[in-house]
């Protein structure tokens, strides 16, 4: 099963269908980077990616440190 999920950027709505087992989680990030009852520049847009993806930096250098901890 799958839901939709819109948000308004620039002012045009986007829509986007996930599994509904993500759909709960990435509602609640979505919830924290924009604004879900109105429009949002696309420069939130913007610093909500490079948000997440230092997010993602910090996460895979966790993973790389008990890599290296495990193969010692």
């Amino acid at each position: 099963m799958s839901k939709k999920i819109g948000l308004h950027i620039g002012g045009r709505r986007f829509d986007v269908d996930v599994e509904d087992r993500f759909a709960n989680f990435l509602q609640k990030q979505m919830l924290e980077d924009f604004n879900m009852e109105g429009n949002n520049d696309i420069k939130i847009l913007l610093q909500a990616y490079v948000r997440k993806n230092h997010d993602l930096y910090v996460q895979n250098q966790k993973v790389e440190e008990i890599l290296e901890k495990i193969e010692e």
